[in-house]
């Protein structure tokens, strides 16, 4: 049996970058953010992502499959708040295995780091099962994005 080699550190990652305001409707009485609306912006992040790199929801979609989140992890260090504008940085971190991570970053308009968080994505094809494979096009995309 071959031992799966993982990636190495060197290998590249891919981030994208999306500015965004905290609405009244994200806050408590005291015009603080909720902390589960942090897992919100972990999703328009990739939502950016998937914009901006060509791999988005739809476009896993028409070729078979659904990403449901098997694992989610969320770190709070400082507040937002009602009116400041964040930042949040989403990263695609390569790994062989038939999953996709990301990590984020969100800062403040003072460009402190408010939160930081991962996500862990797995593909399931159209009769909901698991691949224990990455689907072709992803492997493609992988290539043509140089992280594999």
């Amino acid at each position: 049996m071959t031992k799966r080699k993982e990636p190495s550190e060197e290998q590249k990652t891919i981030t994208s970058t999306y500015k965004f305001r905290i609405r009244f409707n994200e806050t408590d009485p005291l015009g603080i953010v909720w902390h589960g609306n942090y897992l919100v912006y972990f999703e328009e992040g990739r939502e950016a992502f998937g914009r901006e790199h060509n791999l988005t929801y739809l476009d896993i979609e028409k070729e078979g499959y659904v990403v449901p989140i098997v694992k989610s992890e969320c770190e709070h260090k400082i507040s937002l708040k009602y009116g400041e504008y964040a930042t949040i940085e989403t990263t695609l971190i390569p790994t062989l295995a038939a999953k996709m991570i990301f990590t984020y970053k969100i800062y403040n308009e003072n460009n402190e780091l408010v939160c930081t968080g991962q996500t862990i994505q797995v593909f399931v094809d159209k009769d909901g099962v698991l691949s224990l494979n990455n689907p072709e096009f992803y492997e493609k995309w992988k290539q043509k994005t140089g992280i594999l």
